[in-house]
């Protein structure tokens, strides 16, 4: 299967509740990538701070639930990620272990699809790349879907923290 994204812009309906979540860091779930950076001379701090569904959502977190049920995915979840200054997670394909297995999609791990709502205007030093491709100067309700593992990579290397909301499903 080839990989695809696809960009739109929702109108924003949020306020900055996200900003309030219970943030929590966790090391990024692939070894194998993580050693390659660090040999690469990438510093170590790849993930940002993530507030999913096992935690308190913003209380219009099912607006946007909503919003990819009516794009006909299934057994969506959310995650608000706060990405600092000097994070930086290198080009990769999300591995989705977790959801895989919560959802019995082995073998059809094709059908899964991940989106990037974010959640501000673009600021100085906030970078993100899709497919080989930059992306920058985006406005608030930009949205970036992809199908499986994509490659893709985000950075903070401006001052002020970058928020998007990660959204996983599958159809």
């Amino acid at each position: 299967m080839t990989n695809t994204i696809t960009k739109y812009n929702l109108t924003v309906f949020w306020d900055d509740e996200y900003k309030t979540l219970d943030y929590i860091n966790e090391p990024f779930n692939d070894e194998v990538s993580t050693a390659l950076w660090v040999g690469q001379g990438y510093p170590h701090r790849f993930t940002g701070d993530m507030a999913d569904m096992r935690g308190r959502q913003p209380t219009w977190n099912q607006q946007f639930i909503a919003h990819f049920e009516s794009l006909g995915w299934k057994d969506i979840g959310t995650s608000y990620y706060r990405m600092s200054t000097g994070t930086c997670l290198p080009t990769h394909g999300d591995l989705y272990l977790k959801y895989i297995d919560l959802f019995d999609l082995v073998g059809r791990e094709h059908n899964i699809r991940r989106a990037i709502v974010f959640l501000e205007d673009w600021k100085s030093g906030h970078y993100a790349e899709y497919l080989g491709q930059s992306y920058t100067n985006w406005s608030a309700g930009a949205v970036v879907e992809w199908t499986y593992d994509t490659p893709h990579m985000a950075a903070n290397l401006g001052l002020e923290d970058r928020y998007t909301l990660q959204i996983t499903g599958h159809v």
